[in-house]
């Protein structure tokens, strides 16, 4: 499990041709130090597998499927990536909860500095499988970054940003039209699985997530 709190920033070196596969390589100065062999690492939202770890870099594979229904079909050798390791069982939790599945790829509209602010707005054009998730205030993964709709704009989303974020994630390597990975809020996706399907289906009612203050 993540939560959507970018740790490090890492750049694509290589990407290899192998059989059906491709092989990213990723450097990093501090996230391979962490990994071992098969451990899990979410990169721009997508969980991966950790292989060939060294003292500066990892690489992981990529499936046909994953290449072509994530942001990493726009990537070239020297692009940015988020790199967030899973939560430790007794870690604090910053951000909600992700799998890093991705749920569907947005499009970058805009990210803009707001009039008389030193903040941002990020406009992202949503795909119907993750807009109908959105919903205001409510939570959206971005490139494996959690964040906080502010507003609904049609088939769109704008977030406000901060300058660290901007700073600290690949954010600003991106450019209006980029793809970009998307993951909707996973309590969202339960309600509605309770909502369309018979009550023996599930020991759990809307109401009593409530209760429980999901």
């Amino acid at each position: 499990m993540f939560t959507g709190i970018v740790e490090e920033v890492g750049h694509v070196t290589r990407i290899e041709q192998r059989g059906e596969n491709r092989r990213i390589t990723i450097t990093a100065t501090n996230t391979p130090k962490e990994l071992k062999t098969g451990n899990s690492i979410a990169v721009s939202g997508v969980c991966l597998t950790a292989l060939d770890i060294k003292p500066g870099s990892f690489c992981a594979d990529l499936a046909p499927e994953t290449w072509g229904l994530t942001s990493f079909s726009r990537i070239n050798e020297g692009a940015l990536v988020n790199l967030e390791l899973p939560m430790k069982a007794d870690g604090r939790f910053g951000g909600h909860i992700l799998q890093g599945h991705v749920d569907g790829v947005g499009k970058v509209i805009a990210l803009e500095r707001i009039a008389d602010s030193e903040n941002f707005w990020l406009r992202i054009e949503l795909p119907r499988d993750v807009e109908k998730y959105t919903v205001y205030k409510g939570s959206i993964c971005i490139e494996g970054i959690s964040l906080t709709v502010a507003k609904l704009e049609g088939k769109s989303c704008a977030i406000a940003i901060i300058p660290h974020t901007v700073e600290m994630t690949n954010l600003n390597s991106l450019k209006p039209g980029d793809p970009v990975n998307l993951e909707a809020d996973l309590i969202a996706k339960y309600v509605e699985k309770m909502m369309t399907s018979e009550p023996a289906e599930s020991s759990l009612t809307v109401e009593e997530l409530v209760r429980q203050g999901f």
